[in-house]
């Protein structure tokens, strides 16, 4: 006797994989982007009821990981957005932060406290770029801008934390 499974019992399990591969990755993006582990909490829940929503159009132009990034990058911005939001002090110490190394080293903290210094758009394609491992291709995927815009942020960036954490300030 064979089990016949549904199209909503395939897309389940699809997001179950997806929930199970990229979860600690989306929270610790949100958790950086938004300052705040529960709002990260929320903005993942939020990203994966988009993507399985989503999930039967999805037609694999770019990878998985760049096409829940691209939702929990956009979540999170729509959350930024929020008057609520504006008017709260949102810093949270990178300690808190979910998955932090036990034994993070200060130069660490202090580099990321630099990275958070950025301004929005190059922060974001650094957090991409270097603490989620994308290539250029699909942070410009995730972003819907252009390759030569994320070297570009990429290349004002680095210059940016050059200065900063040679003792000059971030925004020469």
């Amino acid at each position: 006797m064979e089990i016949v499974t549904s199209s909503d019992s395939i897309l389940e399990n699809r997001l179950i994989r997806l929930m199970e591969q990229y979860e600690i990755d989306l929270l610790r993006m949100c958790s950086v982007y938004l300052r705040d582990r529960s709002l990260a909490e929320d903005a993942v829940q939020e990203t994966f009821l988009k993507a399985f929503q989503g999930l039967s159009g999805f037609r694999g132009d770019c990878s998985e990981k760049t096409w829940l990034m691209s939702i929990a990058m956009n979540t999170c911005k729509n959350m930024r957005r929020n008057a609520w939001f504006r008017f709260m002090e949102r810093h949270t110490a990178l300690e808190s932060l979910p998955l932090l190394a036990p034994s993070a080293e200060e130069d660490c903290i202090a580099v990321t406290q630099v990275v958070m210094r950025l301004p929005r758009k190059e922060r974001e394609v650094v957090l991409l770029y270097y603490y989620q491992g994308l290539k250029a291709k699909e942070i410009a995927q995730a972003l819907n801008i252009s390759a030569a815009a994320v070297s570009k942020r990429l290349k004002q960036a680095r210059t940016k934390l050059h200065f900063a954490l040679e003792g000059g300030a971030e925004n020469e």
